[in-house]
């Protein structure tokens, strides 16, 4: 129960979105814990191929602290050696190759014809698993992109994706099709850590808010990275923040009503407009965020010229359902 707009949303946002305390703690511990183990395996399997361990990353929302409730899956790069091999860049920037010499021997198994097979080396790496402690099984992710781990103490899953580190400062991570594709998790991170920082740490809450918001199904979902980026983006151009996070999702919502018509554009580069969306999904984003700012602006009349909390509340309950709290 709460009696102000702000109490309300520091209990919902507590209690419903942001990810428990402790549990982020034990997984922050098991995620450090696995990258040790994963380190060993080379020692373990004699033909397991070298690691790059100075390049392994933590990426994904739960690194950049943009995770939500529930906790289902932890994002690791696990970085490998080339031992020599080199790449080919195709379909300006859209398909990458890796070619191995016939003397990097772990690689050359997981070839063909002299091509790294990246579903071969996450086959490798799933099998590789096994060898882990508290191992409860090991299957290739649904996008064949990365080896997804279970262990047996923890409800979340661990998504590894195999990569290359280039000698052009980015990786080279699998795409699903055999072949390889650009990433670097590390801008995306800096992107995170710089807006947030630029408005005094209030642009985590407000990512975790929103993306509790579409995952709602009252619309079509917008994947998760990004819904990110258009949050980034809108902040990263704005001035200031208000201390109230009512007046931030008025705002937003305003802005993504006609934004998500618009490009967005990979911040890392590599792949160009990442809104894919079609013209009946957009739209009805367009609508959802439409409804919300009106019913935000009524709230906020509500709270500022009505001084009246339990309406305004009663109207936040309307935007994020049941688990918003009521007044009282």
């Amino acid at each position: 129960m709460a009696t102000t707009v702000n109490g309300a949303f520091t209990e919902f946002n507590r209690d419903y979105v942001n990810l428990d305390s402790e549990r982020t703690k034990t997984a922050r511990k098991s995620r450090n814990w696995l990258i040790e183990q994963l380190c060993k395996l080379p020692t373990k399997i004699l033909d397991f191929p070298f690691l790059y361990d100075e390049k392994h990353i933590k990426f994904g929302s739960f690194a950049r602290n943009t995770k939500i409730r529930e906790l289902d899956d932890i994002d690791l790069l696990l970085a490998f050696k080339a031992s020599g091999a080199t790449y080919t860049e195709y379909s300006y920037g859209k398909e990458y190759v890796i070619h191995v010499p016939e003397d990097a021997k772990y690689l050359w198994p997981m070839c063909d014809d002299g091509i790294l097979n990246s579903r071969k080396l996450i086959n490798k790496l799933v099998s590789g698993l096994s060898e882990i402690e508290h191992y409860k099984k090991a299957d290739i992710h649904r996008r064949q992109e990365a080896a997804t781990l279970s262990l047996t103490s923890y409800e979340w899953n661990f998504d590894i994706v195999p990569a290359f580190f280039t000698t052009a400062d980015f990786y080279l991570i699998p795409d699903g099709s055999g072949n390889w594709k650009a990433t670097d998790p590390r801008v995306d991170q800096t992107n995170v850590s710089s807006v947030n920082q630029k408005h005094n740490g209030k642009i985590l809450q407000i990512i975790r808010t929103l993306k509790y918001w579409q995952k709602r199904p009252t619309m079509p979902t917008m994947s998760s990275y990004l819904f990110e980026i258009m949050i980034l983006n809108f902040y990263d151009s704005k001035y200031e923040v208000s201390e109230y996070i009512d007046f931030e999702l008025r705002d937003f919502w305003s802005h993504l009503e006609n934004a998500i018509y618009n490009p967005v554009m990979d911040p890392k580069g590599f792949q160009g407009d990442i809104n894919t969306h079609g013209w009946y999904d957009r739209q009805k984003i367009s609508e959802k965020a439409k409804e919300s700012y009106d019913k935000a602006k009524q709230a906020i009349s509500f709270e500022t010229n009505d001084q009246d909390m339990r309406k305004a509340i009663a109207k936040w309950r309307e935007i994020f359902g049941s688990d918003f709290p009521q007044y009282g």
